[in-house]
């Protein structure tokens, strides 16, 4: 007879742990695993990574879901490779091969592919993806062998790398860098890629190596995290915050701060600003987003007072 689980007793948990999403699980997998390690009530991600992708994964904690978005909307930087002369399903390793084709273009027109494609461009997402059509994800047609009509949205791609590297099995490579707006799918990026070289391309590789101002570098692997006891596991969390990387930094005095709390404007000489991160003066504490126009403090996304003194006695 198998012994009963031990149910694991969940705790207030607020804060930002940089994942380094390992491969062939998904990204909602990853989060519950770091959930259960931390003992965590609440948990979110900030966007999905292919399960046959690895990288930044920023996953957020009690009040810092609240922030989530800011992140889904930042830039993202990539690392891929991709295997030319032979395209897939879905894009990537984990489809079946339908065209397999020649490979043949010079340093030149690898130059002026990726010339071609940095700036504004607008890109068809693909058929293997969570976006809905008529209140169904495209990736449940993909399946049913169905294709619809999607409409092509603009993305900005800033910077674009491209290095033909070694052959793998006699399979001719192409290195990917590229850092590019929210929105943007690499498997799409490759496989356009691969067509304007005339050869078609599929990802074999793919890392997201950072996420607005978050690194790669900075992140910790599951089963590192897994390896480290309960404190150190929490000494890995960034506070909330680090979410508000760019916000201009407001601070109310005792009696403004709560009533901001309270969801009332303040009024002040703070120029116009889309985004504030708002303080509490004594104690020192995150209150919540905001923007300022004409000289009125509005409040955005707040922290709950039973939030900010969970935060402050987990400092102490």
């Amino acid at each position: 007879m198998n012994a009963p689980r031990t149910r694991v007793q969940r705790r207030p948990v607020h804060g930002v742990l940089l994942l380094d999403k390992p491969l062939s699980i998904s990204s909602n997998d990853a989060l519950q695993k770091a959930k259960w390690l931390l003992r965590a009530e609440k948990a979110g991600h900030t966007g999905t990574l292919d399960p046959l992708a690895t990288g930044v994964l920023p996953l957020c904690f009690g009040a810092a879901t609240k922030f989530s978005q800011l992140h889904l909307d930042a830039d993202k930087s990539y690392e891929a490779i991709a295997s030319l002369g032979i395209e897939t399903t879905t894009g990537d390793a984990e489809g079946d091969v339908v065209a397999t084709k020649p490979v043949d273009f010079s340093p030149e027109q690898l130059q002026a592919v990726q010339e071609r494609f940095t700036g504004p461009i607008a890109q068809i997402p693909p058929m293997y993806s969570a976006l809905k059509k008529d209140g169904k994800a495209l990736y449940d047609y993909a399946r049913a062998g169905i294709e619809v009509e999607r409409e092509a949205r603009n993305i900005t791609i800033h910077s674009l790398f491209l290095e033909e590297i070694e052959p793998d099995a006699n399979v001719r490579r192409l290195r990917i860098r590229v850092r590019c707006s929210k929105g943007t799918y690499i498997r799409t990026l490759a496989q356009d890629i691969g067509n304007a070289l005339g050869c078609g391309a599929h990802v074999s590789y793919l890392r997201r190596t950072a996420t607005g101002s978050f690194q790669v570098d900075q992140c910790i692997g599951l089963k590192d995290l897994e390896a480290l006891s309960e404190t150190e596991r929490a000494n890995r969390l960034l506070p909330v915050a680090a979410l508000l990387d760019g916000h201009t930094p407001v601070t109310l005095a005792k009696e403004d701060a709560g009533r901001f709390l309270s969801g009332l404007r303040r009024r002040g000489n703070w120029p116009d600003c889309e985004q504030t991160a708002v303080y509490g003066e004594s104690p020192r504490a995150l209150l919540g987003t905001a923007h300022v126009k004409a000289g009125e403090l509005i409040p955005g996304r707040l922290l709950s007072p039973i939030e900010i003194q969970t935060i402050l006695e987990s400092e102490v």
